[in-house]
């Protein structure tokens, strides 16, 4: 629920209350001690979570938020007059979290847990003899703990940080008198929490809860003194003005693409010239990006780390541009669309130890996934 909203609605009650026919009596000064229980929203900043995977290489296909929990507060504070009072105590939002797909495939779990102190002043309104809008705005010391979980091929570096830290908070509510020492708040309220990963968000609490006045042997309320009569006045009828509707945002555009080929299934031993067969595996790839919207693709060649540096750098160079040509000849792509470039080894996919030893048929086998071509459509435009 946003608090804008509610705000907007209170505001209009705490106009009616200038004619309110009671105020609340000016010895109602005392302590006092509350509970309040109901639901927490978060928002959860998805653009900001796709952009951190794509920085680490991984491309998004779909994130599930969990969004809203249980939240409550424990507070007490002083009255110290009808309108005025000092307020602080604990509060607990909740827990939230969110489930990343990931390609290459892989998931990320993130969860966040919100909790801490909070000291307001609480300015009231009275409107009847048990009626009252009051407003608040403070601070609040919040610790956040984050704990992150990745799968396939997410890496989490810091799985558990965590952060405490003092932020405003605000909030709106109404209370209802149901005798001199007990009443039922109505409250939505705004934190502001820092998410201990370098992100500050808002989260929102609507609670109900009952509050209890020590020592109250006196009404809440009193009579105001009767006004000599006044001639009736009709106020004009309020002028609305409909907020314009705010246009759609654009579509995200879809996520990059990388196809990698065997090099072994693309040319013969030490030989830049697409082979038959490799023609064929090239050929589905044309055939998906005929008429394809997009602006760039990255063909990469790979070798494996045994041989000499400039040769393995030349022959992988040769076979990009190798790829590079087959694509603009049976796709159509403009060659100033497609960049080619040769690593020379520099970027295995095995793993250091996995192929140990001098160069021998057993150790080239185990090198033959180093062995390969990859081809990257990045910067892919939405369909219009």
């Amino acid at each position: 629920m946003k608090l804008t909203r509610v705000s907007g609605t209170l505001g209009l009650v705490a106009l009616a209350a200038i004619v309110g026919p009671y105020a609340m009596a000016d010895d109602a000064a005392g302590w006092y001690g509350g509970v309040n229980v109901g639901q927490s929203r978060a928002k959860i900043d998805d653009v900001r979570i796709t952009s951190g995977l794509l920085g680490g290489g991984l491309a998004t296909t779909s994130i599930s938020d969990d969004n809203r929990d249980t939240g409550y507060k424990l507070y007490g504070g002083y009255q110290f007059n009808k309108n005025f009072a000092l307020e602080g105590g604990y509060f607990d939002l909740g827990n939230f979290g969110f489930t990343a797909i990931t390609v290459p495939a892989g998931t990320l779990n993130g969860n966040i847990k919100v909790r801490g102190l909070n000291l307001d002043l609480v300015g009231t309104l009275p409107i009847t003899e048990k009626f009252s809008a009051f407003a608040r705005v403070g601070a609040d010391y919040a610790q956040a703990r984050d704990s992150f979980r990745g799968t396939g091929a997410v890496l989490v570096l810091n799985p558990n940080p965590s952060k405490r830290e003092l932020n405003y908070k605000l909030g709106v509510g109404l209370q209802y008198a149901f005798t001199e020492a007990l009443a039922m708040r109505l409250e939505a309220e705004r934190y502001r929490i820092n998410d201990a990963v370098g992100n500050r968000g808002d989260i929102d609490l609507l609670s109900v809860g009952l509050i209890y006045r020590f020592g109250a042997t006196k009404p809440a309320y009193a009579p105001r003194a009767a006004e000599p009569a006044r001639a009736a006045y009709t106020p004009p009828p309020p002028v609305v003005v409909a907020a314009p509707t705010p246009p759609p945002a654009p579509p995200a555009p879809p996520a990059p693409r990388k196809v990698t080929f065997s090099a072994d299934s693309l040319f013969d031993f030490d030989k830049a010239i697409v082979k038959p067969e490799g023609r064929q595996r090239l050929d589905t790839l044309a055939g998906e990006l005929k008429g394809a919207d997009f602006e760039i693709i990255t063909v990469t060649g790979h070798t494996d780390r045994i041989g000499p540096h400039e040769y393995n750098l030349k022959l992988s160079t040769r076979r990009a541009e190798a790829v590079k040509a087959y694509l603009v000849e049976s796709a159509g792509i403009p060659a100033a669309k497609i960049g080619a470039v040769g690593k020379d080894g520099s970027d295995p996919v095995t793993k250091p130890g996995d192929c140990r030893g001098a160069k021998s048929p057993k150790v080239i086998a185990c090198l033959q996934p180093d062995r390969r071509v990859e081809v990257e459509v990045t910067a892919t435009k939405a369909s219009r």
